[in-house]
């Protein structure tokens, strides 16, 4: 049976949606009151990206903008999406919980993976008491690549897995499956596209089917 599974943070255990458009507008109203932005949040620009590295999201939100203003409106941007996580804005998806108990309970090692920054996921992982399940969040800053096949390869290799499944809602998600050697679990949720699903080995519509597909150990007869 598989016994590790690797997990996408936004869009597949938090509900990134309920705190990103508030901390995204936040930030260009920064630019804004600064004269360095004149147009409206473009929350749509950045939900057809979600998923990528942040450095790579301002080079797209704000390509005309120097490295050094980049820099600093992700900083702002960071600040504000921490203090709405602390302030419970945000949400977990439907049943993380329960089945993060089912897995544990049945012997299987779940892990983190995401793109978002350490301090970020620490403040969701703390908020929502994840340590109780999770062995071990990983952070895209924790290799250099800034690629979601290698943090997935970083965690195969320090944890010696032999097979597991990585379980997200986009396309980076399964290509980090599949080139790692993993079974891909897609989730059909707020950001998934469906032609991303179509590459997974396995699509879910909730986490709750999660439990059908890997059942309760049965107990031996006495």
């Amino acid at each position: 049976m598989t016994q590790s599974q690797i997990f996408d943070m936004d869009g597949t255990l938090f509900q990134t949606d309920k705190i990103l458009e508030v901390s995204l507008d936040d930030a260009f109203e920064r630019l804004r009151s600064e004269g360095k932005w004149d147009e409206e949040t473009p929350i749509e620009k950045y939900r057809e990206i979600m998923g990528v590295p942040l450095p790579k999201v301002w080079e797209v939100l704000l390509p005309d903008h120097s490295l050094e203003e980049r820099e600093r409106t992700d900083a702002f941007f960071l600040e504000r999406l921490i203090q709405n996580i602390r302030n419970g804005k945000g949400a977990l998806y439907p049943n993380v919980q329960e089945v993060f108990s089912h897995l544990k309970e049945n012997g299987f090692s779940l892990y983190i993976a995401s793109n978002g920054l350490i301090e970020y996921l620490n403040a969701i992982v703390d908020y929502y008491d994840l340590d109780q399940w999770i062995t071990e969040t990983f952070s895209i800053q924790h290799i250099e690549s800034l690629n979601k096949s290698d943090l997935v390869r970083h965690i195969v290799d320090k944890y010696e897995m032999t097979s597991g499944v990585v379980v997200g809602d986009r396309l980076s998600d399964i290509h980090a499956a599949k080139d790692n050697g993993l079974i891909s679990i897609g989730c059909r949720f707020n950001f998934a596209r469906e032609e991303e699903l179509a590459q997974a080995d396995v699509i879910i519509e909730d986490l709750l089917e999660l439990k059908m597909l890997f059942p309760a150990k049965k107990q031996g007869i006495k």
